[in-house]
């Protein structure tokens, strides 16, 4: 037996390490195919970058949102890096059964480690397993968040450490038996029940146990590298290695997710020049070598857990976009073309596919896998190393609008009105002001009844919805009077602003959006003073203060404008009531009764991390009982206006917003409140036709998800809310 585990382990190692060391290689080639990246963009301040990677690694920071999931894979992770001295030891065992690693093979706290972490990895894989085996495709359909992975890929992985973890302990246990521990000792705190039954086996039978579990723990070891020195896109491994370079290179140093703003369309790593654009510079993702080398390490390191998919609103709601299978499909296509394109040779048929196309097509991604995202950045903020779903698919969109002119119909009537007339709804300019009109207080408007922003506090930037929107005008008037009412001065733009060009550039076109923001800096800038001739009146600055009721005009305003040259300081219309109220400023004393239930707007929530004005809020209005939704905060549900999906029609599956006011219904509220136009049309609408469904208005109807709202229920911005209880009631006349 032991010569057998001799030979047969050192092959094992020689091969699996040749082919491993050989997959190394290849994925560096692989990754190397991708386009560069702006300079400092993804290797800025190294060393925060490496705390991030610390942190993340650790303490397991984004894996441990998921309880005792991530408690568990800590240990299988952790048990992974820090046991590889047991493979030495085992190699040494197949020599001399008895034989320990020198200098710390005898040293208690080593032992105490290999004790403690060895059963925590057999423990923890048994949980991954049992977790797996309970969420089964076969089972749960789609709902399960293994639906499409490579399934037997992860049962291959799982039984590799659970076997591996098994072997460790019973070695351990076996060595403890051969130097005759007879007794409780930290050494063995845990397996000192095995040494005690193996103590009694005569030596021989030791001996011979020792190398076959030294020899099955070095065989499966190497046969796992083996294979996965053969299978370069088997995530499922490789991302226990390629998650630190993922993590490291993540676009935020500091170890924010890539939320937010998106980034400015390069072409061969440098930004694209819109007044004057090379000749050869590309427009967006037309062939999966036009990714970034950070998009391709992305699609290598997919370990296809599916957290994404559990959270994406569109597979929830029975459409074809998956964020997990939509990166596995990437991975496996240009895994499948990367030999071509390394060899620069005749390109076969994988080669030729169109990366966006139908099944008739043989193309690699669906249209509507590509159209049904709402850019909600739930994967992104799921995603426990670091993938950047948004911007790859907003990568791919803006090839297929900007060179192909393949987008939904109903987003080109979108576009048209924004190109004519500054808005998506296609109103005129003066109808901006409109609003005004039903306010009985004067709202000063910038180059009208004030020259520039010196003059007040802050700009309230209305937005196209706030201001054209007649849902979303109920917010903005409310805001503006509690404004008023706690002495805040603001001022509006005239009418000569336009849309910040949110939808236009998350449905990918760019150009659009250039314009756009360019117009709309050059006018902001105006007013706050930046301009030429603002300068040569040697005027004082104003402070360059924005508050927006919508999260998209926030988010745009605030995080994307610098990239045209337009720094603000941007905060949303709950952080600044938030602060009147703490401020004594407003004070609500009107009781405003019901049971609420709040909806986080996705550019609010996950985009910008603004989650806990609006509750604040809530809580000082008197008479509200809050009830959060089962998905809220970082895993709350859209509405599914986001990323242009406001201007296209839903044709697969059931409503976004459906959905969600569905999820409301479960709790029986009499209002939903939210804080961003966009989602208060859509949850509107979705109400208003529940409202009309057989049994509209009684209880068990509004309990049961699915079922009809009651005809009290109100859907109401948070503005709206904090108004009605500040506002001293009117009392009846006496009789």
């Amino acid at each position: 037996m032991q010569l057998a585990a001799i030979i047969v382990s050192l092959v094992l190692i020689a091969v699996g390490v040749a082919l491993f060391c050989r997959a190394v290689v290849q994925i560096y080639r692989f990754v190397r195919l991708g386009q560069p990246v702006p300079a400092g963009l993804r290797t800025d301040e190294p060393g925060r970058r490496t705390l991030t990677l610390a942190k993340e690694f650790l303490g397991h920071t984004r894996m441990n949102k998921w309880g005792v999931i991530g408690f568990a894979h800590w240990f299988v992770a952790v048990g992974f890096f820090t046991l590889l001295l047991t493979i030495v030891n085992a190699v040494g065992q197949l020599f001399r059964a008895d034989w320990i690693l020198p200098v710390i093979g005898d040293w208690a706290p080593y032992n105490v480690f290999v004790e403690f972490i060895g059963t925590g990895t057999v423990l923890g894989i048994l949980t991954l397993i049992a977790v797996r085996q309970l969420n089964r495709p076969d089972k749960a359909g789609r709902k399960s968040r293994f639906a499409g992975s490579k399934t037997g890929q992860a049962y291959f992985v799982e039984a590799v450490i659970l076997v591996v973890g098994v072997c460790i302990f019973t070695l351990h246990a076996l060595e403890g038996a051969q130097h005759h521990v007879d007794g409780y000792e930290a050494s063995f705190f845990l397996s000192y029940p095995f040494v005690s039954w193996f103590s009694g086996m005569d030596l021989s039978t030791l001996q011979n146990l020792t190398y076959f579990f030294a020899g099955l723990k070095i065989a499966t070891s190497f046969i796992w590298m083996i294979v996965v020195g053969l299978n370069t896109n088997m995530g499922v491994a490789w991302h226990r290695f390629l998650a630190f370079p993922n993590i490291w290179f993540k676009r935020e140093a500091d170890g924010g997710t890539a939320l937010g703003e998106l980034q400015p369309m390069t072409s061969g790593g440098k930004p694209i020049d819109w007044e004057d654009p090379a000749e050869d510079a590309v427009f967006g993702v037309s062939q999966v070598e036009q990714f970034s080398w950070k998009g391709l390490l992305d699609f290598s390191t997919c370990t296809e857990c599916g957290r994404c998919q559990s959270q994406c609103p569109a597979w929830n709601t029975g459409k074809p976009l998956s964020p997990k299978l939509l990166i596995m499909s990437l991975r496996d296509h240009a895994y499948a073309k990367a030999p071509y394109l390394l060899a620069g040779g005749e390109k076969p048929m994988e080669a030729e596919r169109p990366l966006i196309g139908t099944v008739e097509e043989n193309g690699v991604i669906d249209p509507d896998v590509l159209w049904s995202c709402t850019t909600c950045g739930a994967c992104v903020e799921q995603c426990p190393v670091d993938i950047e779903h948004v911007d790859h698919i907003v990568d791919m969109r803006r090839y297929q609008v900007m060179i192909e002119s393949a987008f939904p119909s109903e987003a080109g009537t979108m576009l048209k009105n924004l190109e004519k007339k500054g808005n998506p709804w296609g109103l005129a300019k003066k109808q901006r002001l409109e609003w005004l009109k039903e306010l009985d207080f004067e709202v000063p408007v910038v180059g009208k009844d004030i020259e520039d922003l010196t003059e007040v506090e802050y700009l309230y930037w209305v937005g196209c919805a706030g201001a054209l929107e007649d849902r979303a005008k109920k917010t903005t008037k409310a805001f503006a009077e509690l404004l008023h009412m706690a002495g805040v001065t603001f001022a509006i733009m005239g009418g000569d602003e336009k849309c910040t060009g949110d939808s236009a550039r998350r449905l990918g076109n760019e150009p659009l959006f250039q314009q756009l923001g360019q117009e709309n800096v050059m006018t902001l800038n105006a007013a706050f003073g930046e301009d030429e001739e603002y300068e040569s009146t040697k005027k004082p600055k104003s402070a360059k203060k924005i508050v927006a009721t919508c999260p998209h005009c926030l988010n745009t305003l605030g995080n994307e404008y610098p990239q045209l040259g337009g720094d603000y300081e941007v905060i949303h219309h709950t952080q600044l009531l938030q602060h009147l109220i703490d401020d004594g400023k407003l004070t609500p004393v009107t009781p405003v009764e019901g049971l609420i239930t709040y909806h986080d707007p996705c550019y609010l929530g996950r985009h910008n991390k603004i989650y806990t004005p609006p509750r604040k809020i809530m809580d000082k209005v008197p008479g509200l009982r809050q009830q959060e939704m089962h998905r809220h905060k970082e895993r709350g549900f859209c509405c599914g206006a986001g990323g242009a999906r406001m201007w296209m029609e839903e044709r697969i599956g059931k409503r976004i917003n459906n959905e969600r006011v569905d999820e409301a219904l479960s709790l029986n509220p009499d209002i939903i409140s939210t804080a961003c136009p966009f989602c208060l049309v859509m949850l509107t609408d979705s109400v208003n036709g529940k409202k009309a469904e057989p049994n509209s208005g009684s209880a068990a109807g509004g309990a049961a998800a699915g079922g009809a709202a009651k005809e009290t229920l109100q859907v109401v911005d948070v503005a709206q809310l904090l108004l009605d209880s500040v506002k001293t009631p009117v009392e009846a006349p006496a009789e």
